[in-house]
């Protein structure tokens, strides 16, 4: 006796379903039959140290590109970002990607970027239907183009008039709009772009087919065009042309012009092109004629948990400036600029201050032999900037430039130790209480004078009995996990270059130096009696015996 098919199939499915139904108990039966002998753990094996998950920064920049940017981010630019590393290229990136949108570059303010996110809010309050506005049709039509000139809106659908071009009659139609721009650049004029809701749900997509909103396009009789009406076409002859669904125009159906449509949709949607700023500029050489000479020094130190402080301090020897005489006082004049620029050419920051020196009559002489010092102090972001200040002496009329690269590092990384700039400077004190937090030279409670180098690539110089004091603050040290405490050890060592005799050996632990966190902040003297003319090096090393990690910043100098 032959089974038939279908018995036969349905034992076959019976009998796999059984076979792969025993793999799981098998396992199962297998695992008890080990015991808990088998898991237990190795009493030798220690856990590995837990890496620094690095997924809720990607996560971000992730969200960044497919969540925020998708609609004006073009295919180059998403191919480039993706390639990048770690967070500081695209941190850089992101930056990059709307300062060469921003129509004023020198603007601190980008309007770009500020209508693109109007839009966005305004797209996701107004056109949401299941999902963010932003990734409706509509959304991303208003984004990218802004408001239109006119809205021809149906949000209940019904009774519609078709125009001639449609095949003129009445029909039904779903609820629909048509919105019309009277130019949109690089793409035409007198545009128009149907939007559909054929679920009656507030999801409208952009039709290219003008058949679509018809509701009695699939009932037989219904909603018939003129020509239909006259019978002299059928609904059968609808998208014959293989295009669109409607009943044939009135006029002379024109190919061209639907494929105009076509390229116009299509253009409408894409992101819009970068703008060209231009390789080319316009190279200006300006030579000074006895400009005003001064030098200039950069610091770093930890800001807050993203940024970094950056001391600059400017130094001009008293004997360049130009003193004019009045009711017993020689008076100076100077005029400060300075401006820094990420390297897509956005302003980071500015400041601009009118100095001025008095000084009494009899005093000038010996007043003329030292130096002034200026300091501003920014708050950046780590990456690569341009510095350049400029300063003029009003009462000559001399000019001085300065243009430097400056990179600003990165002190965020809880994983690796850091250490600001080691600074020798010729003050440092204790801040009066209502001064701390701000005002120039300082630093955290201390106010700290640096020693400007020349600009010619010298040391810094000090006079001979003059107090040489190094500041320095070293960030992220580990914590042990028992004490919740650092440990670590710091060795000074100044050198006397010339001779090779140490001047400073010194070495401190963490439990000498009170209740401390993950942040160090180091001072330290030298006396003037050890400090015989010749050139010194300093070096500041700082052991983290938790993390098995070191640093050790190194600073030149001289005694005169």
């Amino acid at each position: 006796m032959t089974m038939p098919v279908d018995a036969r199939r349905t034992l076959f499915l019976m009998m796999t379903y059984l076979l792969f139904a025993g793999i799981p108990l098998a396992a199962q039966d297998s695992d008890k039959a080990a015991g808990p002998t088998s898991r237990q753990e190795d009493p030798l094996q220690r856990p590995l140290p837990k890496r620094k998950s690095t997924r809720g920064a990607e996560s971000a920049y992730k969200k960044w590109l497919d969540e925020e940017v998708p609609l004006i981010i073009t295919d180059a630019e998403r191919a480039a970002f993706k390639k990048l590393t770690n967070d500081q290229e695209r941190a850089a990136f992101v930056e990059h990607f709307w300062d060469i949108r921003n129509p004023y570059p020198d603007s601190e303010q980008n309007e770009y970027k500020d209508e693109y996110e109007r839009r966005r809010a305004y797209a996701n309050e107004h056109f949401a239907a299941g999902m963010p506005g932003w990734k409706t049709d509509r959304g991303h039509m208003y984004i990218l183009h802004g408001k239109p000139d006119s809205i021809d809106s149906h949000p209940a659908g019904g009774p519609y008039m078709r125009t001639a071009e449609e095949g003129g009659g009445e029909t039904v139609t779903y609820p629909f709009e048509v919105w019309r721009y009277r130019n949109l650049d690089g793409i035409g004029q007198e545009l128009e772009f149907e939007f559909v809701d054929t679920c009656s749900c507030g999801e409208y997509h952009l039709a290219f087919d003008r058949g679509e909103k018809d509701a009695a396009a699939k009932i037989p009789n219904a909603g018939p065009t003129d020509l239909e009406a006259m019978g002299r076409r059928s609904k059968a002859d609808r998208g014959r042309n293989g295009v669109e669904t409607t009943g044939e125009s009135l006029f002379a159906n024109n190919p061209q012009s639907i494929f105009d449509r076509m390229m116009q949709q299509a253009q409408a949607l894409a992101p819009p092109p970068v703008p060209e700023r231009g390789n080319r500029e316009e190279v200006k050489v300006t030579v000074r004629v006895n400009p005003l000479m001064f030098d200039v020094r950069v610091d770093f130190a930890k800001g807050d948990a993203r940024t970094a402080l950056v001391p600059i301090t400017i130094q001009v020897a008293n004997r360049e400036l130009m003193y004019v005489g009045k009711s017993g006082l020689e008076h100076a004049s100077l005029e400060l600029f300075g401006r820094l620029t990420t390297l897509s050419g956005h302003v980071a920051g500015t400041f601009d201050e009118p100095l001025h020196l008095d000084v009494p009559a009899e005093m000038l002489q010996k007043f003329v032999g030292n130096v002034s010092l200026y300091q501003e102090a920014l708050t950046l972001h780590p990456g690569r900037y341009r510095l350049d200040i400029v300063l003029k002496d009003v009462n000559s009329g001399k000019i001085g430039v300065f243009s430097r690269s400056i990179t600003v590092p990165d002190f965020a990384a809880d994983d690796k130790l850091a250490a600001s700039t080691l600074i020798l400077a010729d003050l440092m004190e204790p801040l009066p209480v209502h001064d701390i937090g701000g005002g120039r030279f300082v630093l955290g409670d201390q106010r700290v004078r640096p020693r400007v180098p020349p600009g010619n690539g010298a040391p810094a110089t000090f006079t001979r009995g003059q107090k040489v004091n190094l500041w320095m603050q070293a960030y992220n040290l580990a914590l042990d996990e028992t004490t919740r405490k650092p440990s670590a050890t710091v060795e000074y060592h100044v050198v006397n270059t010339g001779t090779g005799t140490p001047v400073l050996d010194l070495k401190q632990n963490t439990e000498q130096m009170g209740n401390i966190g993950n942040q160090l902040t180091l001072r330290q003297s030298l006396s003037p009696d050890n400090l015989d003319p010749g050139m010194y090096e300093v070096t500041i090393k700082v052991n983290d015996l938790v993390a098995k990690q070191s640093i050790a910043p190194v600073a030149k100098f001289e005694v005169k």
